[in-house]
């Protein structure tokens, strides 16, 4: 993650007072969920790949506030996530490599408490080299995700 982001998310999406719960779908090695914790969240960070959270717990050992969960979000049961909702669910990098994009949508739109925010961190097309397009959005595409 730069500065920047990291920059943009304490600005737009700030943690309530006394703390909030955040979720980090498609965490990886989890910088993105070290960072929503450092922000004041609690949170679950989840992905579909085991290597990458083994990796993710031994580098942030050391971080409070982090639940690591295996869980495919487009596949698997999602009972293991926070049955009380979520400030803040953020996807990183992850939202063009969605199957079923307006289901996972509306399924994580769900478990939003009132004011909270669901934000999609990827590349758009314009500024994406062509090679790399596949990971982009389009205008279409954002069109869609902002509705």
């Amino acid at each position: 993650m730069g500065e920047r982001e990291r920059e943009l998310l304490a600005e737009h999406t700030p943690a309530p007072d006394g703390g909030g719960r955040a979720l980090d779908v498609g965490c990886g090695t989890g910088e993105l969920a070290v960072c929503l914790a450092s922000l004041g969240f609690t949170v679950d960070a989840v992905d579909f790949a085991g290597s990458a959270l083994a990796r993710a717990r031994a580098e942030q050992a050391g971080v409070e506030g982090v639940r690591w969960l295996l869980l495919d979000i487009e596949l698997d049961n999602p009972a293991p996530l926070h049955q009380g909702g979520y400030d803040l669910v953020v996807m990183r990098l992850m939202y063009p490599l969605l199957k079923e994009r307006g289901r996972i949508l509306h399924t994580l739109g769900e478990r939003l408490r009132d004011g909270g925010a669901l934000v999609v961190i990827t590349p758009v097309a314009e500024t994406t080299p062509e090679e790399r397009r596949g990971i982009a959005l389009d205008e279409d595409e954002i069109a869609v995700l902002a509705a």
